[in-house]
């Protein structure tokens, strides 16, 4: 069995589109550069996401990173420094309220602010999952759960056996924290927000009953959690991350 990168995803707005990267640097916190670094914040100062807003899976968006540009729809873009106050009033626009756009480079943004390492599942795992509901994709179920880094060559779920252990990804030393809690995003369409009827009905009862014999079960108090959480230590900052880096105990 030979674990390796197959796709890197870094997400430049919290709750908007990916991109594909071929590579990706780690920030002293452990974050990988460019995830995250932006979100947007309603005038309270919460996030304005799939959590609070729905809407915000009917925001379809692209980047050009080399640019710093963001493209809404297939007619507005901005570049994500000039154009900042632009961008701030299109989507105040579209979600009916003031919104502000924050950046943090160094961190980004994190769901886990204690491990604000990238998220790591397996491609088998999402192909799995795929095969628990009718008339979804894999590309939907990654879109849905939005991991950092997919790893091929593995059965579904291994990425389990990495919490509470350190491993390597290429050259950079990452340390498994924990299974991923889930929210309520992941049982919406992401494109739509429609809701799939009793999604965590069924993936709770097919995570649990599928959950490999050698994966500790203490790191489960709920089977709602998919994807695991890392850190990378600081002394690893600059180091890549690439595709086909293997991913070794």
């Amino acid at each position: 069995m030979i674990a390796s990168v197959d796709r890197l995803l870094i997400y430049p707005i919290k709750s908007l589109d990916s991109v594909k990267v071929d590579k990706v640097k780690v920030l002293s916190s452990g974050a990988l550069a460019g995830d995250r670094q932006l979100a947007i914040f309603d005038q309270e100062g919460n996030f304005v996401n799939g959590k609070r807003q729905p809407k915000i899976h009917q925001l379809r968006t692209r980047f050009t990173l080399n640019n710093q540009t963001i493209y809404l729809g297939e007619e507005q873009s901005f570049h994500l420094d000039r154009d900042r106050d632009k961008l701030e009033s299109c989507l105040s626009e579209y979600f009916g309220f003031t919104v502000q756009i924050r950046e943090n480079p160094d961190t980004g943004f994190p769901d886990d602010t204690i491990s604000p390492g990238p998220t790591i599942i397996s491609k088998a795992t999402l192909e799995t999952i795929a095969s628990w509901y009718e008339n979804l994709s894999v590309e939907e179920v990654r879109a849905r759960f939005r991991a950092n880094i997919e790893i091929t060559g593995v059965p579904p779920f291994w990425e389990d056996t990495l919490i509470g252990k350190s491993f390597l990804i290429g050259l950079v030393e990452v340390s498994g924290i924990n299974p991923c809690q889930r929210c309520v995003v992941v049982t919406r369409d992401s494109q739509t927000g429609e809701v799939y009827s009793n999604f965590q009905k069924i993936f709770t009862t097919n995570r649990k009953n599928n959950l490999p014999a050698y994966v500790d079960t203490t790191h489960f108090n709920h089977f709602f959690r998919l994807a695991i959480n890392t850190r990378i230590a600081e002394n690893q900052v600059n180091k890549t991350i690439a595709l086909g880096d293997l991913v070794k105990l």
